[in-house]
């Protein structure tokens, strides 16, 4: 796997959102039921945002907020960096280091078509390496 369109293909293009003014304890319950660390914010269609459990950790636990008067739009992460499909895993991991982020939305044009994490691309770069490894075995073999 080298694009992000091949993560997206290997795990699916499933997102999971939240709207702005759902509360925090709501987007903490729904990152729970699916098992995941982020949600994207979404408002009339549209990515406005990503709440991440950071997010919750650095500013609402560490301000004293109650997560279930608090609203998400409080502590998301405002119009967040995002990827193309096009784009190189190497590239968004660079991204993600320099930047100090683990997930990205993907967009096409103005349309979300999937979310990556950091898992994602290391997953992706690891089943890389293993079939470089492969050829390699296979090269010296013959």
């Amino acid at each position: 796997m080298n694009f992000v369109s091949e993560v997206i293909a290997d795990k699916g293009d499933r997102v999971h959102s939240i709207h702005p003014t759902a509360t925090v304890l709501d987007a903490v319950r729904e990152m729970a039921a699916r098992q995941v660390g982020s949600l994207v914010v979404l408002k009339d269609g549209a990515l406005i945002g990503v709440i991440t459990e950071r997010d919750y950790a650095r500013r609402g636990v560490l301000h004293g907020r109650r997560s279930d008067e608090t609203l998400v739009e409080t502590i998301m992460t405002p119009n967040p960096l995002t990827v193309k499909s096009s784009m190189s895993i190497d590239v968004c991991m660079e991204i993600m280091t320099d930047q100090r982020v683990r997930h990205l939305p993907v967009m096409d044009d103005t349309r979300l078509i999937g979310l990556v994490s950091i898992g994602d691309l290391v997953r992706a770069i690891i089943q890389r390496q293993r079939e470089t490894i492969e050829q390699l075995r296979d090269y010296i073999a013959s």
